[in-house]
């Protein structure tokens, strides 16, 4: 009995000695918790912020690009689709409901389907050229030792120039029908006549004017996205190609490069022809101050935009037609995509 009242003495004053908790009990030495418990859910505001304020940082940086979109491009895409179905003369508060009396007439009227004529035409010359000239530079600017990153930014220049100023640039300098402009001065030291390339008489010659300067516009981005499929391209594999006795040149292109350029082909294609479908300012800048040309030399969208914004300005019939354009480039990119097999797995790696 003595033992443990001892014993017991001693426990208690060593408890006594303890530093004490603010509820009584025996401290620890450390400071109280004062957060939520592991089981709490944090404030809302701190949730929607993510760790470390992530979602708000994405938000701030993200948010005005993602707002000027909806405002400036699909508001004004669901009001245009809205429009097409109402009677809208010099206004975009239609209150005349019309259904697809406008869809009806817009497919009956020949100038747009010449206008889609027009695009075909358009889209034989560019896309062909383009590509067999984006394709070149690239394997011509992929095979330099030196100054490689020079040509390419040369090369890449004229994508960053506005296709307004190009035309004009084409029209009033180069091809603009006087003796004094440089592609008459060239045919000129060649003892031939002059020549009035925006003419709307035979021979066309507009066309070569449309489809130069879209060349000069678009090859050096197109090569871009040729140069960078082409790096990523092994080495080893144009190595076996040289043990394996291939030739350097049509074989290797034949049988290595262009099957490994597929995906970026595929791309570059689609990217052509939707380009082709969007073809507005080359069009309208050169062939707008020639009288009497013919409607088949009007893309669908200068079309369009005479028919919204011209004298009539019937805004329910250019809404209609941009929505019937838009299905065309959305059947036309489908079906091409699936002809070519984008995004089909590659054999070795089914």
């Amino acid at each position: 009995m003595r033992a443990r009242g001892a014993g017991s003495g001693r426990a208690g004053r060593a408890e006594a000695g303890r530093p004490r908790g603010p509820a009584g009990r025996a401290g620890t030495g450390r400071a109280p918790r004062t957060g939520p418990g592991p089981g709490a859910r944090a404030p809302l505001a701190r949730r929607l912020a993510g760790p470390q304020n992530r979602n708000l940082w994405f938000w701030v940086f993200v948010g005005p690009f993602a707002l000027g979109l909806l405002v400036f491009t699909y508001v004004p895409l669901g009001w245009s689709v809205y429009l097409s179905f109402f009677d809208a003369h010099n206004t975009v508060s239609p209150t005349e409901f019309v259904g697809l009396d406008n869809y009806t007439a817009m497919l009956k009227d020949e100038a747009f389907t010449d206008s889609l004529w027009t695009f075909a035409v358009f889209t034989a010359f560019i896309v062909p050229t383009t590509f067999a000239l984006s394709l070149s530079l690239a394997l011509m600017v992929n095979r330099l030792r030196r100054a490689q990153a020079f040509f390419r930014s040369v090369f890449f220049l004229p994508a960053a120039c506005s296709y307004v100023v190009a035309a004009l640039i084409w029209k009033m300098s180069l091809f603009n029908g006087v003796r004094f402009g440089l592609a008459n001065t060239v045919l000129g030291w060649f003892g031939a006549d002059q020549t009035a390339w925006l003419s709307t008489t035979d021979p066309p010659w507009y066309w070569l004017v449309i489809v130069t300067v879209r060349l000069w516009l678009q090859a050096g981005f197109y090569m871009v996205l040729f140069l960078a499929g082409l790096q990523r391209i092994p080495p080893v594999l144009y190595e076996a190609a040289a043990v394996d006795g291939a030739r350097p040149g049509w074989q290797v292109l034949r049988h290595i490069t262009l099957p490994q350029l597929r995906a970026t082909s595929v791309a570059v294609v689609l990217l052509l022809v939707i380009n082709a479908f969007q073809a507005f300012d080359e069009f309208y800048n050169l062939l707008s101050d020639a009288r009497g040309y013919p409607p088949y030399a009007r893309p669908p969208l200068v079309y369009l935009y005479y028919t919204a914004l011209g004298q009539g300005q019937n805004l329910g019939l250019g809404s209609a037609g941009a929505v019937l354009l838009a299905l065309v480039i959305a059947v036309v990119t489908i079906g091409q995509a699936r002809w070519l097999g984008l995004g089909r797995a590659d054999e070795k790696g089914a």
